[in-house]
């Protein structure tokens, strides 16, 4: 993640590392990579040495600030699909198109067309718009994650009508009102986590964090889907919302240091001019012996 990139106010950074020591500070920015190894690799981890730690704290005030900013942020935002789309409702009819293109090949491919009970999560699942307009379509279970209480308060009344009983059904299941740097999934729930248009507000480390954690959380044959925008070469600091846009090549990085293969990677098309490219990535835990398309391994 060495590409240059910009803030939201015209500053520019040689490096992630860089911006992330003026966000975080420079010692919680040295201890972001072993603290991502130290999730690989936990024994090892625990060797590790306890010195400097009132920097240290120093940096984890950053970092709360950080989270603190972006919550305080969404908080002031109405709970409505042109709210959480950032003025832009008019994309959500191309959105959920583009994810249920993409989604519908993937579910019959990992899972046959057989009838299954499948079970997804909804990361930064807002008012659950996502969750009603797709995950519902295939999964008779949708657990909601989302740390902005009115959002999820939202969601909740949004799908309370859609909780189908039968045999058959497809329904809301649990909403929990919780950041994702501090979410951890309950053990082999989910056969797909979707995440979308809410991974830009974690640091490079607590991404990696995450997605290791989250990875417990699969059934075996289970997959992520990150949906997101992504800048053109580096990346983009929104210093309004505390987010952050990373590039094609800067997210192939961090997948690799979350041990993440890349299945398949898609477009999102029919978006306005002016808004940022929109990609869709299918993510493995696994590098499959036989499939050959999930051999590449980001990079």
């Amino acid at each position: 993640m060495d590409s240059s990139g910009f803030d939201s106010e015209g500053r520019l950074f040689s490096s992630a590392t860089e911006m992330w020591a003026e966000e975080l500070g420079p010692t919680a920015t040295a201890n972001a990579s072993s603290a991502a190894e130290a999730e690989a690799a936990p024994a090892a981890g625990a060797a590790a040495s306890n010195g400097g730690a009132g920097e240290e704290v120093g940096g984890e005030e950053k970092r709360k600030e950080w989270y603190s900013k972006a919550i305080a942020y969404w908080q002031g935002v109405e709970a409505s699909t042109e709210g959480v789309l950032g003025g832009y409702g008019c994309v959500n009819d191309a959105d959920v198109k583009g994810s249920d293109a993409f989604l519908r090949p993937l579910l019959a491919e990992r899972f046959g067309t057989a009838k299954r009970h499948l079970v997804a999560l909804d990361c930064g699942s807002g008012i659950g718009r996502v969750t009603k307009n797709l995950l519902l379509r295939h999964f008779n279970e949708v657990d909601l994650v989302e740390p902005v209480s009115h959002f999820l308060e939202a969601a909740r009344e949004n799908l309370t009508g859609l909780m189908d009983q039968g045999e058959d059904s497809h329904k809301a299941v649990n909403f929990y009102c919780v950041p994702l740097q501090d979410f951890t999934p309950e053990e082999g729930r989910y056969d797909v986590i979707w995440v979308q248009w809410c991974i830009g507000q974690l640091t490079d480390d607590d991404f990696v964090s995450f997605f290791n954690r989250a990875k417990v959380g699969l059934k075996p044959d289970g997959f992520f889907v990150l949906k997101e925008n992504i800048a053109r070469n580096g990346f983009v600091l929104d210093k309004v919302d505390n987010s952050v846009t990373r590039s094609d090549p800067y997210f192939r990085e961090l997948f690799k240091k979350c041990g993440l293969y890349i299945h398949s990677v898609k477009d999102q098309q029919d978006l306005p001019k002016e808004l940022f490219a929109v990609k869709m990535y299918a993510l493995a835990t696994n590098q499959p012996k036989k499939q050959k398309k999930w051999t590449e391994k980001a990079a």
